[in-house]
């Protein structure tokens, strides 16, 4: 097995602490958030969900619905989203504080395995930042969570970062476990997501993680994280 970072020493790896894959996304067009998650977040938010009205702002106690983006970078889509006046509360959360200069959402800088919202949300994004997170499985598991009635969670996740002891993937066992709770995962475009709030108990124990597992298919050096599966 690879030698393992705890979470502490993960944060410092330079692999880790940077902005660098967020840093110039744009909300919409070719570079855009837009493209990489299928789907127009504010047309989302601003429709209703679906564009079928089964989820809206009165399906929560918010008053006004809620984005939360995690690992948002240098928090520069939500920073378009604010100038469009979008009638939502915009949040974004990363480990590292070089967020760009502007008005409008909030954005902390906080490790994720740390960090709770309060509020839930009706739109959850994670734009390629799973793969830097050590337990991938445990920041999943509780992000589903924080989901309003209907909500919607979209992320990238390239399973063939979730190792085994062995160090092999932990492959179609794991896909089958989170469809199960009602993810879906797309292979294709390495992209996870769920409508409303979801349970997850994965019965594996997180161990560390490894820095230097390499690029991954976006390619750029990517994070693998290590578990022992409980049954």
């Amino acid at each position: 097995m690879a030698h393992l970072l705890t979470d502490q020493a993960l944060h410092a790896s330079s692999v880790v602490a940077n902005n660098a894959m967020n840093r110039d996304r744009n909300l919409t067009g070719v570079n855009s958030y837009e493209r990489v998650l299928g789907f127009d977040p504010l047309a989302w938010l601003s429709e209703g969900g679906s564009g079928d009205g089964d989820r809206n702002a009165s399906d929560s106690k918010e008053a006004d619905p809620g984005w939360l983006d995690l690992c948002c970078g240098s928090g520069r889509a939500l920073l378009q989203a604010a100038a469009l006046q979008v009638r939502a509360e915009l949040i974004g959360v990363d480990l590292v504080d070089a967020f760009a200069a502007g008005p409008g959402p909030t954005l902390i800088a906080a490790p994720l395995e740390r960090w709770t919202p309060e509020r839930a949300f009706d739109l959850i994004t994670c734009v390629h930042g799973l793969h830097y997170i050590g337990d991938k499985l445990a920041l999943l598991s509780r992000a589903v969570r924080w989901l309003t009635p209907g909500g919607r969670f979209v992320a990238d996740l390239d399973l063939t970062s979730i190792r085994l002891v062995d160090g092999s993937p932990a492959g179609r066992r794991l896909t089958a476990r989170l469809r199960a709770a009602g993810l879906v995962y797309d292979t294709r475009h390495h992209r996870i997501s769920c409508t409303g709030p979801r349970h997850l108990d994965l019965p594996y124990v997180y161990l560390g993680a490894d820095d230097r597992a390499g690029p991954n298919y976006t390619g750029q050096p990517a994070v693998h994280s290590y578990y022992r599966a409980t049954s």
